[in-house]
């Protein structure tokens, strides 16, 4: 068991209220901890992240790592919920902006990761045109089926699993056909070492946007979602977002929710943390 203490300020509490959104996500919101399910050299870990500091002094408990696997795991979780990342200056900065009051209510709000990003994108994947509610409980089918648990956390079916899937199997779930095929296209392409963490995060935002490009079903709103949620890139904008839109049509008190080209011009004030300006966007409307 190891306590870490991190910058503040970090508002853990803010963050186990969002991941409790998920029915997958393992969250005790009164004793303050989530479990984290990470697949350490293909071996599935459950680490336990408590908070058992304060948003101005953060400190936070891990437990669960079996020791070979603690240093890997401790950096990823690390990686995860942004403790390498300074809020302080973030939140200086938008405290002259437009976003003042959002970021007042908010303050300490990281930029969390799905817990890894080949999740990330299937996830993605399934939440693709659908309501939120049923995005969950599509997500949550999926996983329950076709994915394992351990320690009772759930985790995501490897992609070995969902590339031998077939659209009829999807389609029990309720899954469209055209999703069926888009998710088990993406776990052909993570068989094939196309989601490699370790390569990914090396990898520029352009480039990564032309090598997921390329894959069926993701598209310009999934890429930037992936670069903001997969892997923590600090400066995206999702235009094409309607809770993004909902947020500024509020925001701003518009009649209409504001064009794309409206919200490229709101948003060049708010560089080179975009990603935070519409974390904290959605958060208002939450």
């Amino acid at each position: 068991m190891d306590i870490l203490t991190v910058e503040g300020p970090y508002n853990f509490d803010l963050v186990l209220s969002r991941l409790a959104l998920d029915p997958l996500h393992v969250v005790d919101m009164e004793k303050r901890f989530v479990k984290v399910p990470l697949l350490i050299d293909k071996t599935p870990v459950v680490a336990t992240v408590q908070a058992v500091g304060t948003t101005n002094e953060p400190k936070f408990k891990i437990s669960g790592i079996e020791e070979p696997y603690q240093k890997q795991a401790q950096q990823r979780i690390a990686a995860i919920f942004g403790w390498d990342i300074k809020l302080a200056p973030i939140h200086d900065f938008f405290i002259k902006t437009d976003l003042k009051e959002i970021f007042t209510d908010h303050r300490g709000t990281p930029l969390f990761l799905e817990f890894d990003p080949y999740s990330s994108l299937m996830k993605l994947i399934i939440h693709q045109q659908v309501n939120l509610k049923f995005a969950y409980t599509l997500t949550e089918r999926f996983v329950r089926k076709f994915g394992f648990e351990k320690d009772g956390v759930p985790f995501y079916p490897l992609p070995e699993t969902v590339a031998q899937l077939t659209v009829e199997e999807l389609r029990e779930l309720q899954f469209s056909g055209r999703k069926a095929e888009y998710v088990i296209g993406i776990g052909k392409a993570a068989t094939e070492g196309y989601l490699q963490y370790e390569e990914l995060k090396n990898m520029s935002d352009e480039e990564i946007y032309d090598t997921l490009i390329k894959l069926r079903g993701v598209g310009p709103w999934t890429v930037q979602n992936f670069l903001m949620f997969g892997l923590g890139r600090p400066n995206l904008f999702p235009t094409a977002d309607i809770g993004i839109q909902n947020a500024l049509k509020k925001l701003y008190d518009l009649p209409v929710k504001p064009t794309q080209e409206e919200m490229q011009i709101y948003a060049q004030h708010w560089e080179p943390y975009l990603s935070y300006a519409s974390l904290y966007l959605w958060r208002s409307i939450e």
